[in-house]
């Protein structure tokens, strides 16, 4: 019996011996395939990678060549105008740089920008920096680079919602196709959006930001046609704050920045969403339409000191010769431009670029 015993003893311990054996193998399989599976993914990833840097490089290509194609016009204007100007010249001597201003003048960069960008010209001619007329061109774009690239605070987007934008500009400016674009940008981007149809005045512009609402999926507040615009944009405001908004986008009616009514009526609609928000209206955007050209510089002046904008958004870029005045206007008001219109399609609004922007207009 003892022997048995002892038998059996002997055999389970080698059963127990054996199933740990099998454990062990099976765990070293596992193991085994998991770093086949590690460096498979590692040997792919750089491949991902490339493939990810060749997007976002096709990306900015894309963005770049449609910013240039959107402002041909104004680049053919500024450079027909220099070769004119440089045709045959061997030096720059002051007949040159006089004839420059009137270049720079038509090109609709404004007198402040014009007159600091000849003085930034005469001071390296005057180092002798700049003594090769074919250098002017490379000498402006980097001068125009300086205005434009200075530093400005980003959208403030992210600050606790609801955030609240509202959009100015005088009739026919796009105003209304740009905020349903950004709202449909924005939407893209997973944000809760609500647009606000705060021009009660004309009833295709709520019908416009419906079709919008209706194509991005943001949301829309609207009042019959003829009600108080302070008062729907309230409304709306409360809307916000009850269900959740991230941004509230208001729309209002187009007005000439030389009648005084109208600019206080802005006024009091931005004083009346600060009584719901108090760091409200986070931002306060003018639209402008770049064929106004100077007239453009006028519309800041008046709508800035009105209700005090944060940015700029420059439409039609695409159909003008005079966009060179969104450097006059940087350069006077110290204002960023947030976005350009360089088309009608959706995605034709685009991020403002500086430095891209410089290059474009000179090719």
């Amino acid at each position: 019996m003892l022997k048995r015993l002892f038998s059996k003893t002997g055999s389970e311990e080698k059963a127990v011996r054996k199933e740990a054996l099998r454990k062990a193998q099976e765990e070293s399989r596992q193991i085994q395939e998991a770093l086949k599976e590690s460096q498979a993914d590692l040997y792919a990833r750089p491949s991902e990678l490339t493939r990810d840097l060749e997007t976002r490089q096709e990306d900015a290509e894309g963005l770049a060549n449609k910013v240039s194609q959107g402002i041909a016009k104004t680049r053919r204007k500024l450079s027909e105008g220099l070769a004119r100007l440089l045709l045959g010249r061997k030096e720059l001597d002051p007949e040159v740089l006089e004839e420059l201003e009137e270049v720079l003048l038509s090109s609709d960069l404004g007198p402040h920008t014009t007159t600091r960008l000849i003085r930034a010209v005469e001071e390296r001619v005057r180092r002798a920096e700049l003594k090769d007329p074919v250098r002017l061109k490379s000498v402006l774009r980097e001068e125009i680079g300086r205005v434009l690239s200075r530093e400005f605070p980003p959208l403030r987007l992210e600050a606790h919602p609801p955030v609240i934008v509202l959009f100015a500009g005088v009739n026919g400016s796009g105003k209304t196709t740009t905020i349903g674009k950004l709202g449909t940008l924005f939407t893209r981007q997973g944000r809760k959006v609500l647009l606000v149809a705060g021009d009660t005045f004309r009833a295709a512009a709520a019908e416009q930001l419906q079709t919008w609402a209706e194509r991005s999926g943001c949301d829309l507040f609207r009042a019959e046609e003829g009600a108080n615009p302070s008062g729907v944009i309230y409304q709306a405001v409360e809307k916000a704050l009850r269900e959740g908004h991230d941004l509230v986008l208001c729309d209002t009616a187009g007005r000439l920045h030389t009648k005084s009514n109208l600019m206080e009526e802005l006024k009091k609609i931005k004083r009346v969403i600060g009584k719901l928000i108090p760091e409200a209206p986070q931002e306060t955007l003018l639209v402008l339409d770049a064929n106004n050209g100077q007239n453009a510089i006028h519309q800041t002046r008046d709508f800035h000191a009105a209700v005090g904008l944060t940015g700029l958004i420059i439409t039609k870029l695409d159909g003008t010769a005079r966009g060179g005045v969104i450097v006059g206007i940087v350069n006077e008001f110290e204002l960023p431009v947030r976005y350009i219109g360089v088309g009608e399609g959706i995605d034709d609004l685009r991020p403002f670029d500086p430095m891209a922007f410089a290059d474009s207009l000179f090719g």
